[in-house]
């Protein structure tokens, strides 16, 4: 029998329909869209990243020479630089998680957006939002609880 997509992240008319069963064929390639929506976005932040950090610092404050007027000026320079690498490397490994996402997604599309902790598929919402992620809801849950504690 085969299951229609219906836009809504809900396939297959049978009721009974097993929560590890894998993806469609409709599903699939909208996941596929989000991903590369989702790296496009990834790579052109970075861009901006290496963009602003390619230029010399003296160009980015506008000092004619090498001397700070003031120390507090350099603190501030240099914390908006530890900003601005925090940022490109959270940045970073987002777009590592999405690789791994399309990686997943191209190797073995039976498996992809099933939970890796229990196996389960993880839901169609979840997946819409973060089309990379390993884990479905409460197993994310159970992770977390257990790293507060």
């Amino acid at each position: 029998m085969e299951t229609q997509f219906h836009g809504d992240g809900k396939s297959g008319d049978k009721k009974s329909e097993d929560k590890k069963s894998g993806w469609g064929e409709p599903e699939l390639k909208y996941f596929e869209r989000r991903l590369l929506d989702e790296r496009r976005r990834a790579v052109a932040q970075l861009q901006q990243f290496g963009d602003t950090h390619r230029i010399s610092q003296g160009e980015a404050d506008g000092e004619v020479g090498s001397w700070r007027f003031h120390m507090a000026d350099e603190g501030t320079d240099t914390f908006e630089r530890e900003q601005s690498f925090l940022l490109a490397s959270r940045e970073g490994s987002l777009l590592w998680n999405i690789d791994e996402g399309l990686r997943r997604l191209y190797r073995t599309p039976r498996s992809y957006g099933r939970c890796s902790e229990c196996g389960n598929r993880i839901g169609y919402e979840r997946l819409d939002a973060l089309p990379y992620a390993i884990t479905c809801v409460s197993c994310k849950k159970v992770w977390e609880d257990g790293r507060a504690a």
